[in-house]
This record gives structure tokens, sequence and C-alpha cells, in this order.
């Protein structure tokens, strides 16, 4: 009876995927009816919002290399050159390239994307219901948790009928009893796709709104800040400068 093992590992694993996402999906219901606070979002707070920490250390190595108080080569290094940091963002990359002033562009942002003060940004925006807590499991995660067990229930199922030995009961009885946490699985999918789309790792459903009205506002704002909001929202796939592309592009290559 080698296949009811493996149908209460497969139950197991979909009962589990499937109660984290309606919590989670109970989590973001509360933090939607939760009260934001009404403020312009920061060019920071925006990277953050829209793709988290790593972002965050995007942006303020692009603002500070068009401002030319940074210089990111084309071959990956990042060499300072105002080393007097205009806030604690730029102060940690800064601090993260080091004194002797280079470094590769990999560990600097891991270090800032890590450092103080992007955690400090991070509360904050947590505190004003803007963004979500690092603790426990956001609806997205969760979704792709859902997924994984839908192939692992489907890979169980797979080997429960093609385990050789002796069965009193039918395969086609045995594939029925598997399909009911597939269907369980399919059916948490189908619904947090209808009810909880747009999945976001990082801002709450209030930080979304204001994410999208942002976007919606940026095409009247200068263009120096055009061109960040585009980067703080899309990441490097939003930089224009060739040399600027290639830093990042060798970061991705070797990171």
């Amino acid at each position: 009876m080698v296949w009811v093992l493996f149908l209460l590992l497969a139950w197991g694993i979909a009962a589990v995927a499937c109660t984290r996402l309606c919590l989670a999906a109970v989590r973001a219901a509360a933090a939607e009816r939760q009260e934001s606070v009404a403020r312009d979002l920061t060019l920071y707070e925006v990277a953050f919002l829209a793709g988290g920490p790593a972002r965050v250390a995007d942006l303020t190595l692009v603002s500070m290399a068009r401002q030319r108080r940074l210089l990111l080569a084309h071959t990956g290094w990042a060499t300072v050159v105002d080393p007097s940091g205009r806030d604690e963002m730029e102060q940690s990359v800064i601090g993260a390239i080091g004194p002797e002033g280079q470094s590769r562009i990999a560990p600097v942002r891991t270090a800032a994307a890590t450092a103080d003060a992007v955690r400090r940004l991070a509360d904050r925006l947590v505190r004003a219901g803007l963004a979500l807590p690092e603790a426990g499991t956001t609806v997205a995660s969760a979704v792709r948790q859902v997924r994984s067990a839908t192939l692992a229930v489907t890979g169980l199922g797979a080997a429960a009928l093609l385990t050789p030995g002796p069965t009193d009961v039918p395969r086609t009885l045995v594939a029925m009893w598997f399909a009911l946490p597939l269907v369980l699985s399919l059916s948490c999918l189908a619904l947090a796709r209808i009810e909880a789309r747009p999945y976001s790792r990082w801002a709450s459903p209030a930080g979304q709104r204001l994410l999208s009205a942002l976007t919606r506002q940026a095409d009247d704002a200068e263009a120096d800040r055009r061109y960040l909001i585009s980067v703080a929202v899309r990441g490097i796939r939003a930089v224009g400068e060739p040399e600027l592309r290639a830093a990042f592009a060798h970061r991705d290559r070797t990171g």
C-alpha cells in the first residue's frame, strides 16, 4: 500500500500550501482595510515598494552616477568621485565601496540593500501601512507554494500509479484519490487569480495604489525626476545610458 503513503504526503503538501495561501489572503485583506498615511512618496520609497531593498540600492547607484558623484564603469566597477553622501542611502553606498574608493558593483549593491538605512525605510513604510512586513507569507509567495504543491501532488500521483506491487485497489480509484488534493490546489490557485491580483512582494494594497497614482503623474514631472521614477519602478531596465547599462549588465553576469 505504498500509494497510501504517497496520498497522505500529497494531502499534507496541498493542505499546508493552501492554508498558507488562505492566511496570506486574510492578512492582505486586513492590510487593505488598514488606514494608510496619505502623503507623497520619496524616490527611495517608490523604489522599495516597487522592487524592495535591491531596487533602492540600484536607484541610489544610478542617481549618484547621473550626478557624476559616482563612476560606474562598464567593467563592473564603482568608483567614488564625491565622498560626501547627501543622505543616508548614499552614505551606505559610499561606505559599502570602502575607504579605497573603488569596488565591484555587485558587493556594493548587496551591502547597500542590507544596510540599516534601508531597514529603517522599510520600517517607516510598514508603520505607514504602505509596505508589507517581512514576517509572514505574502500572497505572491503563497501562490508560488501552491503551484509547487500542485506539481508535487501530480508527481506523487504519477509515482503511485507507476509503482509496481500488489494492490487491491484499481488504478482508476487511486487516480481519483489523488485528484482530490489536486483539485484543492487548482481551486485555490483559481480563487487567488480572481480575488487576490495583483500580487506584490513589497507594497501593501495602499502602497500599490500610491505607486499607480505616481506612475500616472510621472509624465508631468521634470525630466530628471521622471527618469529616476522610471528606474525606481522598473529597475535597471529603465536605464538609458549605454555605459550605465553596460555596468549593470556586467554586474548581472558576474553577480
